[in-house]
């Protein structure tokens, strides 16, 4: 599996977590469809740039780059 990917669903994975939110309710502070995050957090799908830029927001993160922190 793509070690990015793998990267970016932990990092998505901890802060939705830490941020106390099911994935159902991030999806809908961002206007997104529940399977989106859960695919998104399984590695079956690649996020595009915008859809860094809506989750960062939603998760209400300082930078869409702390969704990427550890992908070199």
């Amino acid at each position: 599996m793509d070690q990015a990917r793998m990267q970016f669903a932990a990092n998505l994975r901890r802060h939705r977590n830490r941020a106390g939110l099911s994935q159902e309710a991030l999806a809908d502070r961002c206007n997104l469809h529940r399977t989106e995050i859960s695919l998104l957090e399984r590695c079956k799908r690649s996020p595009r740039l915008e859809t860094i830029v809506i989750l960062a927001r939603g998760l209400q993160l300082a930078s869409p780059a702390e969704l990427l922190d550890g992908i070199v």
